[in-house]
């Protein structure tokens, strides 16, 4: 794979592993029994972006590693 395409497959797989982790965790600010006036109840009282910011990346790092020896042997045949 060239460096664009590694680039091109890591972005594309970071945001597929940051939609997969985004709803880990979370919980609605309804169920914490005390809403922010003027938000939607439903949403999250603390979303963690931060920590789901890291997963996604050591997610994204560990999928493109596999598809960067994977794609190679594909195409040799």
């Amino acid at each position: 794979m060239t460096i664009g395409g590694t680039i091109v497959v890591f972005v594309m797989v970071w945001w597929v592993c940051f939609f997969a982790v985004l709803p880990i965790g979370v919980r609605g600010q309804f169920e914490d029994g005390e809403p922010t006036p003027g938000t939607e109840e439903g949403a999250p009282s603390q979303p963690m972006l931060l920590k789901k910011v890291i997963w996604a990346t050591i997610g994204a790092v560990i999928l493109t590693a596999i598809a960067a020896l994977v794609v190679p042997l594909l195409l040799a045949n």
